[in-house]
């Protein structure tokens, strides 16, 4: 089989878990991070985007059957794809962080509830529990995420606001409180109310975990997406993710009922960074992280998920995954000694490793994953235009590294940096085709700003990886990663003031 039959009949998968979660189990790397989730001593999962959190967020979802043999029932608790459900709350949202704490025990009350109708558990707790629900017409026959959330949300405004539901509602004159229909309140009721049927719902959560615990089971909710749900909110999002973690931590002692949280670590750090005591008493959790040896394991095992690929090297892929030394060498077989030769240039992996890493130093699999498959269609085309030159049975050659950086580099700043952050975009544009290493006297001029305000802008752009300070802690000089450098066509080197006046002339001509 000649290389551009094998590449063309080859695929390295996609960039996003959302995107291939038909293939996903062929090629996942079992990770120590994935065995602890799965086996249940997890629930807290932080990691940079494109870390794969998402990944293990839908081999849990995927992985349904085999965690019902061990009697786990698992329940999304947000759109694995499409229009987040948390999204209908954005245009009247909860008041404060005490109102989405209640929501949240709410809305995911009802999804176990749900889930317990749905699965034909019965015991006198589960008919305690789905009774409470459907008095206050929390389930609906024919449910959906975004159509409970709406429910529970509604159900907890009609407490919370009763002055907003005056006109629809009976307002009891002694309390104070609306006359709502269901028994479900948010505090502890008084003697007389609980003898009326009140509940509260952390006893109703506590009902829901016993009445699990006599039947044998347990039920996972997962949530993921949660920055997707609340884009474009951020006083939205750090709302409703405290008041997530309140919750959490108010309900975690339920142990038949658990929480996976799955969240970007740059989103928890933004809700920690103005103080948050319950932060202390979150210990189940790990932050992905990937080494150099899982990132070489996670291209040898997409690459050997490949039949043609197999049959090209005529090697056993089960043999190859049994031995890192071997992954590392099947490396050499597939890819040239170097990108740029030199004896102080590195290895091709390294190569990748190092253009593909943000401000950080972290390389994520989503840009390695996206860089394979742009080196592939690049390969592709120059051996269908005859500009190949291949040595041997390798099949990719050093020039194609080349050609593939320049499209990674443009989604990573466009689709992530620009879409995230586009407050942090007209600095960034100041800086194109100027030298990749920036003294902040430069940047004040390239921004026109006095030295705190470009200080300032300097610590954002290295809060989000786009700079790396030289120097430590006191260097006055920073450098743009080879990841975003192609996009914004950054010449290599040191730039000095004199660079920054030339660009200003010009962009005034």
């Amino acid at each position: 089989m000649k290389e551009i039959e094998v590449l063309r009949r080859s695929s390295f998968g996609q960039r996003t878990a959302e995107e291939e979660r038909a293939r996903l189990k062929q090629y996942f790397v079992e990770t120590e991070y994935w065995r602890q989730v799965f086996q249940g001593e997890i629930d807290i999962v932080y990691g940079p985007k494109g870390s794969g959190k998402s990944a293990i967020y839908s081999l849990i979802s995927q992985s349904k059957d085999e965690l019902f043999d061990r009697n786990i029932l698992v329940v999304p608790g947000e759109n694995p794809q499409g229009t987040p459900a948390f999204k209908g709350i954005g245009d009247d949202p909860p008041k404060n962080e005490h109102e989405f704490v209640n929501l949240w025990k709410l809305y995911i009350l009802t999804l176990c509830g749900q889930s317990i109708k749905d699965y034909g558990i019965t015991n006198k707790k589960c008919s305690l529990l789905l009774k409470s629900l459907e008095d206050a017409n929390l389930i609906s026959s024919n449910f959906t995420l975004a159509k409970a959330l709406k429910y529970a949300f509604d159900y907890v405004k009609r407490w919370a606001r009763p002055q907003a539901v005056e006109a629809e509602l009976e307002i009891d004159p002694i309390t104070g409180q609306p006359n709502v229909t269901g028994r479900i309140v948010f505090q502890e009721p008084s003697a007389q109310d609980a003898r009326n049927g009140c509940i509260s719902v952390d006893d109703l959560f506590r009902t829901a975990s016993e009445a699990l615990h006599e039947s044998g089971y347990t039920i996972w909710v997962v949530l993921d997406r949660l920055d997707v749900a609340f884009a474009d909110k951020p006083e939205l999002e750090m709302n409703a993710l405290r008041a997530l973690f309140k919750f959490y931590l108010d309900t975690k002692s339920n142990n038949n009922i658990s929480t996976k949280i799955f969240l970007r670590n740059d989103i928890w750090s933004s809700i920690t960074e103005e103080g948050f005591r319950e932060a202390s008493h979150i210990e189940r959790s790990i932050n992905i992280e990937w080494s150099n040896e899982d990132l070489t394991n996670l291209v040898i095992q997409r690459a050997l998920s490949n039949q043609a690929i197999c049959e090209y090297y005529n090697v056993d892929k089960e043999e190859i995954l049994g031995s890192f030394s071997s992954q590392e060498y099947f490396l050499t077989q597939i890819f040239p000694d170097q990108v740029e030769t030199g004896p102080n240039k590195p290895k091709t992996f390294q190569w990748m490793i190092t253009r593909t890493c943000d401000a950080a130093q972290s390389t994520m699999p989503r840009e390695l994953i996206h860089f394979l498959n742009e080196l592939k269609s690049v390969q592709i085309i120059r051996l269908e235009r005859g500009r190949a030159n291949l040595i041997g049975k390798k099949l990719f050659e050093s020039a194609a590294f080349k050609e593939a950086l320049p499209a990674v580099s443009k989604v990573r700043l466009e689709q992530t940096l620009y879409a995230e952050f586009p407050e942090l975009k007209p600095y960034i544009e100041k800086l194109k085709e100027q030298k990749a290493t920036q003294p902040l006297e430069n940047l004040e001029i390239l921004w026109d700003t006095d030295k705190d305000e470009a200080l300032e802008i300097v610590n954002r752009l290295e809060k989000v990886g786009f700079f790396e300070r030289m120097g430590g802690n006191k260097g006055t000089n920073w450098r743009v990663p080879f990841l975003y450098r192609p996009a914004l066509n950054l010449v290599q080197g040191s730039a000095d003031v004199s660079d920054a006046t030339k660009k200003i002339d010009t962009d005034e001509d």
